[in-house]
């Protein structure tokens, strides 16, 4: 089985976040398939296999399946369009979140996600200890979005990992206003072992509409500011949010048969 790993949100390897992505004859059981991503210990593995116009997609942390990843999404349509079916324009998953329609033009991959709410909660000295700065707003939905004064308390962050587990949400994100990029932001994920992610497409369906209402505008660009950096074009829609993104191979593997 050919695996393809693949750096999302760049067109440079060794920045983005790297994805595996598997696209499969057949479904493997679920228990191989969360073995395999612990195996490569990346913050998330895709699997996805051929069904009808489309094609089914679950992505994998190493610690277990998760309900949405937007890198994976990425690195899986660049897969899907330079390898599975080349110079594709259009491609359709059906995934734990629903569908997800992806479009391909000129390197770039448009994704249209679901939006995520903005449901406002208290500022906790939680938080405060957590970051080490005390947030001026936050808000939870699948993910905990804290929103720091400025980009160099967001760029100069240390926070404490073992208070981050403490908080509610899936990731944890900080985000301020940007000087070259509408935003910028930083996520954790403590709860599934990512200390920090590279870049995370899933919690910019939070950060992107918080930001499109701030600033009075439709479209953001924003820019992850981890170690490995990436940057995010998205549009916010009432219910959706686009969010494109470049993709570049690293390496194609092969897992061998007998493993399997």
């Amino acid at each position: 089985m050919k695996q393809y790993t693949v750096d999302a949100f760049t067109d440079e390897l060794f920045k983005g976040n790297p994805a595996a992505v598997c696209v499969m004859d057949e479904w493997i059981s679920d228990e191989l398939m969360q073995k395999i991503a612990k195996e490569n210990n990346l913050s998330e593995t895709a699997f996805a296999i051929k069904d009808g116009k489309g094609y089914r997609l679950r992505w994998f942390t190493p610690k277990s399946e998760i309900d949405f990843c937007g890198h994976a999404t990425l690195g899986t349509s660049f897969v899907i369009a330079n390898f599975i079916e080349p110079n594709s324009k259009t491609i359709k998953f059906i995934t734990l979140s629903g569908e997800i329609s992806v479009e391909v033009k000129d390197g770039l991959f448009t994704m249209n996600f679901p939006r995520y709410k903005l449901i406002p909660v208290e500022v906790t000295d939680k938080m405060t200890k957590a970051l080490g700065v005390r947030p001026s707003a936050a808000f939870l939905d699948r993910d905990l979005l804290m929103v720091l004064d400025s980009e160099k308390d967001v760029l100069d962050l240390k926070p404490d990992f073992a208070a981050l587990g403490e908080l509610e949400g899936l990731c944890i994100a900080v985000t301020s206003k940007g000087s070259k990029y509408d935003c910028v932001s930083r996520v954790f994920a403590p709860e599934i072992n990512i200390p920090e992610d590279p870049v995370t497409g899933s919690t910019h369906c939070m950060i992107a509409p918080y930001w499109a209402e701030r600033l009075g505008k439709s479209s953001v660009t924003a820019f992850q500011a981890s170690e490995r950096t990436g940057v995010l074009y998205t549009e916010v829609f009432d219910e959706r949010v686009n969010i494109s993104g470049r993709a570049v191979l690293f390496g194609v593997s092969e897992i061998l048969k007998n493993h399997i």
